[in-house]
């Protein structure tokens, strides 16, 4: 990877305060950081998590030092887009499977999050995908205690290039900030709900859907419980009016 893929070459954009990364190629930047031994935590942005970071200190401490934070979110790209920047939606999880698909077996891989069976599928059926998959390690995210620490010592132990951290918001990226010094040179992702697509436990939003940003509404169809977190969606909608109210946008 070329040397010119570096940190400073990232454009940064706030989104009611939290910052967001624009670059053209978000995974050949992530390869340039391996090569050079970086260690980099990904944040994957979207209106939901947008609205907890207001009322949780720690989640936007968090996303604020992250090393990379993408625009996932249908509501995070269209407020880009009214400032004016040419930006396309970026899900966290086709980053993350993408990122997978590149790798060659020398980079080793490890998966933390999900339910026991659901990480385990999601395991086998990439392995299956990507020949080159070198998955040292999985682990699903009901430890007891005695189990965290064995985590820990696994973790310290392999020592893997890229820790995928299926916990949800915000438990993954407290989570990634807390423990990434056990593999400083890695990559860390918060996948979020990205076991249970791959497992088949659940499906994505059909592209059309994701097109015209409703993949919000097909999840809330999979998932009736999280209505009361899809409140967020409007109440971010409200602080965007309003910030371009201030800017005198409209």
């Amino acid at each position: 990877m070329s040397e010119t893929l570096d940190t400073s070459a990232l454009d940064t954009v706030s989104v009611l305060g939290m910052p967001v990364h624009l670059y053209p190629d978000y995974v050949a930047w992530l390869h340039s950081r391996l090569d050079r031994h970086l260690g980099t935590h990904v944040v994957t942005l979207n209106a939901e998590m947008t609205m907890q970071a207001e009322t949780n200190p720690a989640l936007a401490n968090a996303i604020a030092r992250a090393e990379l934070s993408i625009p996932d979110g249908a509501g995070v790209v269209l407020y880009l887009q009214l400032l004016g920047h040419r930006v396309k939606r970026c899900p966290g999880i086709e980053l993350a499977q993408t990122l997978l698909s590149q790798l060659d077996s020398s980079r080793s891989v490890f998966f933390y999050g999900g339910k026991p069976e659901v990480v385990r599928q999601a395991a086998e059926t990439l392995k299956q995908q990507y020949r080159n998959l070198n998955l040292v390690g999985v682990r699903h995210g009901y430890l007891s205690d005695e189990e965290r620490q064995d985590l820990t010592r696994e973790l310290q132990q392999k020592q893997p290039d890229v820790v995928l951290v299926g916990l949800g918001v915000p438990r993954q990226e407290l989570w990634i900030v807390e423990h990434r010094h056990l593999c400083p040179n890695a990559v860390w992702i918060g996948v979020g709900g990205s076991f249970d697509i791959w497992a088949g436990v659940k499906t994505r939003a059909p592209d059309w859907m994701g097109n015209n940003h409703l993949e919000w509404a097909y999840r809330l169809y999979q998932e009736p419980w999280r209505w009361r977190r899809m409140l967020a969606l409007p109440k971010f909608a409200f602080k965007v009016l309003g910030d371009f109210g201030q800017r005198k946008v409209f």
